[in-house]
Parts: structure tokens; sequence; C-alpha cells
């Protein structure tokens, strides 16, 4: 419990921002003179904060009245509920919001989705999908693209903006079938513009250590620690052989790996170093240092990207450790959850390999922010906790989470500095969009709120209360417990990043925001119990797998039929697509989950969710319509709460799914223990689906609430604020009820 403690204790004070430079990055009175009157908007995303947990969390004293979110509802409009987009998922809410379309007219569907002019196997990620469509015949740029995010009129209009890690503001080319069918310039990029971090090729990997892999330190190793102000109260000891042997790309054609494949000539021999840093008489190791065996420990400082060795103690902070010379700037961090002081026992995390995508038209904000930030910071990975990155096995559950809380406090911190450092770069921005990666990840891990969910992923008996139902050993209530505060700590971080651009921005008479801040969120959270299969599902009704493609998010799910004249490669014919379409639909609505436990009132899984792409246009498989875009699936669906297509695992030594308590063989094939907990997707009327919406600022009205807003209405309002005139393509309203000088009409 010690151990513990330390951990826990180490993952709370490394949360919080004072680390973070705010005063140099701040808005001064003399760039608001510069200004003069005119508006500047500033727009924050905090994926998957969810009203109803914000307002709880403030009520009870967890949000710090004082900051952040509060700051802004003492000083401007709070919205009770903001219907998201539908589906209710990341990528989809972002490009609503930053387009005042509906998914349908931006044709972005799912996070994930399959484009209908490639094969029925290809799918392309909605982050990195054309914004408002694509022509098919010839395949290529829209002639007429049936959405556009806001900053294009906004810079048509002659006003400067920037977008930090915002979905959709990266400055990619985005193709497909190796065809260009949207430029970067100007759909995808702005006057600053800073993508969101990519995959390095190199996934976290847990290690676990006993004395015998330490020995005396190799000669010459302890001057240098001693001349890099890092000496040992006791003898240097040090791993006889490399923990691990990385290979980075030179160039930006590749990235880092374990091997030398795809021209990754640069060689890594990661080596650790154990220091007692504690002048108390014993032996007391309590610091390791990771290091280069080639390199060695140069002193320190250390001009960013380059960190040098990583320096951690037992509990964190992790720390960042750049690959020099890697051509992408790809680095990670090292966190220590377990460190016994003989180094009998010693356990570590190396965090997956990062970096910022260097597309060309923003390689000038991109380098900015490696010199000036930093490298991409890891970010929250599900795959540590839910073991299923290699070598985390042996590692406790509280050693996990404590790794987890770790990567949430510095990947928000991180998030945090960029978008400061955008603001301070330009002042004089007329709109700033911001992302925040939490609370979403944690509330997928940590929505842990519902009887019948497992506590333990590979038990399926511990759910309820011990006999309650049969069979149950009851669900363990102190990890209940702890995932409440985890949960809750991803808020705080959230909320601090808010509060730290606030400070940024500045306060005008009154304390409310100099510049118009608005904090929105994408959707919100549910928790979920079950583990759907629909492959299984449709498969066991008959339905041949072959002739679709199904891609899914969350609960929500595009099934396409393989189209001949659609698909590239299409094999069913336009007489059959009709009929399979129906048949599909109809195993979806007929869908029912027997098990009394999970499903007490019978409900069928799809509820109403349940939709076919219209066949009105004359032309089956290419019709469109205010729920179906082009790249929809041919069959849409959503399940009810309490249900989600991600999160079937088996444990480690018996891969496949786990059994829910109750289910007879047949039936498991279907359901199955799910091993994380919270979901989004759902339909987007529901309550716990609802994105928020704070906004303070010159422009809204003081201590303003209000009942229902849209997330699409967030665009038109901004171009409202901004004078830009709204185009033909935006769905959503102008929300005059909460600006000043408008009636509450």
């Amino acid at each position: 419990m010690r151990v513990l403690r330390i951990v826990l204790r180490a993952c709370l004070l490394a949360a919080g921002l004072a680390a973070v430079p705010i005063a140099s990055f701040a808005w001064t009175e003399d760039n608001h003179d510069r200004r003069g009157s005119r508006p500047q908007v500033v727009v924050i995303s905090l994926d998957g904060a969810q009203p109803e947990l914000v307002e709880r969390y403030l009520r009870n004293g967890v949000l710090d009245r004082r900051t952040g979110l509060d700051r802004l509802r003492h000083h401007g409009v709070v919205a009770e509920q903001n219907i998201t987009a539908t589906p209710s998922v990341t990528a989809v809410s972002h490009i609503a919001i930053a387009t005042g379309s509906t998914a349908p007219h931006n044709d972005i569907p799912l996070n994930t989705f399959h484009p209908v002019a490639a094969t029925i196997g290809t799918s392309i990620s909605g982050f990195g999908a054309p914004i408002g469509g694509y022509d098919l015949v010839p395949l290529g740029p829209s002639g007429a693209p049936t959405a556009e995010p806001l900053w294009v009129p906004i810079r048509r209009a002659g006003l400067k903006v920037v977008t930090a890690t915002w979905p959709g503001g990266d400055g990619a080319t985005i193709r497909v079938n190796g065809v260009v069918v949207q430029a970067a310039e100007p759909t995808r990029t702005v006057d600053y513009t800073v993508p969101f971090g990519a995959f390095g090729g190199l996934g976290a990997q847990g290690f676990a250590l006993t004395g015998a892999a330490f020995g005396a330190a190799p000669p010459g190793l302890e001057a240098q620690l001693v001349a890099a102000g890092h000496g040992s109260f006791n003898p240097v000891r040090a791993t006889t052989d490399p923990v691990e042997t990385v290979f980075c790309a030179p160039t930006t054609s590749s990235t880092c790996g374990p091997n030398t494949d795809f021209g990754r000539t640069l060689r890594y021999e990661i080596m650790v170093a154990a220091l007692d840093t504690t002048n108390d008489g014993v032996v007391n190791y309590d610091t390791l240092v990771f290091f280069e065996r080639a390199a060695g420990v140069p002193p320190e400082p250390f001009t960013l990207p380059s960190t040098g060795p990583a320096y951690v103690k037992l509990g964190g902070p992790s720390g960042r450790f750049f690959f020099e010379g890697s051509g992408n700037k790809v680095g990670a961090a090292f966190f220590v959850s377990q460190l016994a002081p003989d180094l009998s026992s010693v356990r570590f995390a190396r965090y997956s390999a990062n970096f910022i995508p260097r597309n060309a038209p923003v390689l000038a904000a991109v380098d900015d922010v490696n010199a000036s930030v930093g490298f991409w910071a890891p970010q929250p990975d599900f795959r540590i906790p839910e073991r299923l990155s290699p070598g985390f096995t042996p590692f406790p559950d509280l050693e996990l989470e404590a790794i987890y809380q770790d990567q949430v406090a510095t990947f928000v911190r991180y998030q945090t500095q960029v978008a400061l450092l955008a603001i301070a770069r330009n002042p004089d921005a007329d709109l700033v969009m911001i992302y925040i990666e939490q609370p979403d990840g944690s509330g997928h891990q940590f929505t842990l709120t519902d009887p019948r969910q497992a506590t333990d992923p590979y038990d399926a008996r511990t759910v309820g209360r011990p006999g309650q139902p049969a069979g149950a050993t009851g669900q363990d209530l102190a990890k209940v417990a702890r995932y409440a505060r985890y949960l809750e700590f991803a808020y705080q971080q959230a909320n601090g990043a808010v509060d730290a651009v606030l400070e940024a921005v500045g306060s005008g008479p009154g304390g409310a925001p100099a510049r118009d801040v608005l904090v929105v969120s994408d959707h919100g959270m549910a928790a979920f119990h079950t583990a759907v299969s629909l492959r299984n599902l449709l498969s066991n009704a008959g339905i041949d797998l072959s002739q679709i493609g199904i891609r899914a998010t969350g609960p929500a799910t595009n099934i396409y039929v393989n189209l001949q004249g659609r698909e590239s490669g299409g094999t069913v014919t336009l007489g059959a697509y009709g009929p399979l379409v129906a048949n599909i639909a109809r195993v979806l609505r007929e869908a029912t989950d027997p098990n009394t436990f999970y499903n007490p009132g019978g409900k069928r899984l799809f509820g109403q969710e349940v939709w076919t792409r219209p066949d009105r246009c004359g032309q089956p498989g290419f019709c469109t319509d205010t729920r179906f875009g082009q790249d929809s699936g041919d069959v849409i669906a959503s399940m009810i709460e309490g249900y989600n297509f991600d999160g079937t695992q088996g444990p480690p030594t018996s891969p496949g799914p786990v059994g829910r308590l109750g289910d007879p063989a047949a039936l498991s094939e279907v359901y199955s223990v799910p091993n994380f907990y919270g979901a989004h997707g759902h339909d987007s009327d529901l309550r716990s689906m609802s994105a928020i919406l704070y906004a303070a600022g010159p422009s809204f009205k003081d201590g303003h609430g209000v009942k229902r807003v849209h997330n699409i209405d967030i665009a038109p309002t901004i171009l409202e604020i901004l004078g830009v005139p709204p185009g033909p393509t935006i769905d959503g309203k102008i929300l005059h009820k909460i600006l000043r000088h408008h009636d509450d009409d």
C-alpha cells in the first residue's frame, strides 16, 4: 500500500499545470489595443465531457468553482443539453461542430468508415476523410462540396484562424484509391495548424526485472551522472544488457520499430541505471535513468525536442525520451510503477512512440511545436490497463491504473502547452479552435457505474451483489470507488486546461473573459455492460458476410453491401441489393437480448435506431437524404444503452470472449463481458449522449441558461460573432438567444 500511495500521490502532483509557462503565452493589453473592439473567438473541445457530470462535480467541489468551466458558467451562458451529431462519436461530432452541417451532408458517418468508391475491405478514418464528400465518377475532389469547415469562409473574409489539434485542421491531402479527393488547402489548412499526433511505429511495452538484471555501473557512467547533476549516495547499478533495442528512420519516409525494416537505420540500445538519491545511510534505490548506451548520459541543458536521458522516480511523473535523429521527431516516455529499494523487483513501462505528422503545408507550425513544447507526448493508452500491450501481464491493477493516470495528466498538460503556444504565436487570431482529448479516454476506461458491469472482465460473476443474481460473487466495490476517483481526476485535468486558456486570454471588466470563449464537447458517455459481436449476430441469422462490409464505432454501425457498379470489385447485383438490405435491417430490428439480468425490460437491442438507404432517386445504392450521405452504409443502426460493439476480449491465457453470467454457449457467441466500461454513439437525443456548452465573453449574455442547443449551431453562431455570412451548406442555426443585443427568440 505504501508503494500505491506514492504512485497515486505522484500522479496527482504531476497533474497540475504549474509547469506550463502560462505568463509567456498570455494575450496582453497591448494585443487588446492592437485589435481594438474586433471580436476574437476561442473554442475549446473537451472530448466526451458530459453536462450532468460537470454540474455534479461543480456542486460537490470536485471541480474548483473559481476556475475553468465555472468561471464561464458564472460570467456567461450554459446549456442544459447540447444535442450532438448522429452518430454521437468523436470524428463525426467534431466535423459537425466545425462545419455546422450534419453527418450526411459533411460525409463523415463514423470514426472509421468505408469509402464506397473503394473495395469493400477498404476503410478510411473519419479524422482523415474528405470533408464535404468527393466525386465518384471520375474519382476526385468534389466539384460542389456539401460542407466546408467554418475556417474556410472566415479566412476568405480576410480573418485569421488557428487550429490546435482540432480534427480536420491537419494540413493533410486526402486520397481514396490513391487518387487525391481533397487537397490540403484551403479545406484542411489554416494560418497556424497543428495536426493531432500519430503513432510512431512502436507500441507500449511493460518490463519486469529482478536484481539479477543489474550489475556494477560501466566505467565512466557514474562520472557522467555526477557531471549531469544526478549523483547517487550508493554505488550506481545498471542493467548489464539493453532492456530494449529500438530502430528509427533518419528520414520522414518511416518511423520507428523493433527492427531495421523500412529504412530504420538508427539504432538505440536502451539501458537503465538505478540511483539512490536519499542521503539516509541505507541502500534505497529510488530513481531509474533510461539512456541510450552509445550516447551515455550527457549533461543538460537540451534543446527541444531533444530530452537526453529520462530520470524517473517511483510513481512518476513519467520521463520523456526523444529518439535523437529520427526524421519524424519521434519520442516516447518511461514510467516506474514498482521499484524495490534493493532492486529485487522493478517494473516500468515504456510508453508508445509518437510524433506530429509533418504535413508540408503546416510544417512551420509543426517545427515550432517540436522546438518549443517538444515531440508529441504519449496519449492515455487503453492497451496498458487492458493488458493488450506486451509485457504488462505481471503488473498489478493498481500499477496499471497509476500508469494511466500519469498519461492523463501529462498528455492534457502537453495539449494545453500546444494550445497556449498557438495563442502566443497568433495574438491577433480571429478564431482559435483547441481540442483536448480528456475526459473521453477516462470515460471509456472508468465509467463503472452499473451493477451489471463485471468488475473483473475475466470473471462474469463479479456483477451485482453476492447471490444477486444467482451465481454472482458481487462487484469489487473498492474498484468501483477507485474508478469514480479516476473519472473525477480526468475532469479536473480538462478543467485545468480550460482555466489555463482563460488565463492566457485574460479578463475584462468584472472578470469575464476578454475574448469570446466557448467550451463544448462532442458527445457524452454511458456505462455499458455487454460487448456484442455484430458479425456473429448477422451470421447466426443467415446473413452472408462475404457480401457485406461492417464498420462500427462504439454502439453505432454502418453496414455496406458490396454492390456492383459502386464498390470496386462489387459482387452483389442490383436485383439482390434491395432484398439483402431489407433482410439485414429485419435481423437488427428483431434482435433482442433474452438475459433478463442484463435486459430486464426485454427491449429490442437496437430500439428504433435502424434505417435503410433510400431508393427514391432511382439509383439504389447511391441515393442520399437527411440521414444518409454518399459514404454512409446501406443500413445504419445504433444499439440501446448498455451495449457496445467494442470491448470483446478474453484472458491472455485463454483467448476468446468471456461469456456473461447465465448465458448459454450459443448466446455467448453474440454477447460477452467487455474489458472496459464507457461508450458513446447511442441515440444523440439521450441525455447521456449530450455534449456541453459553456460560453462567456463580450458577445455572450451574462449568467444566462438555455435548455437545449445543437452542436451544429456552434459554427453559424461563431460566424455571426465574426461578421462572416454563413454559407448554404450550414444546417445549424445562429444561437441568437445566447448573444447580447438579441431577443430571446
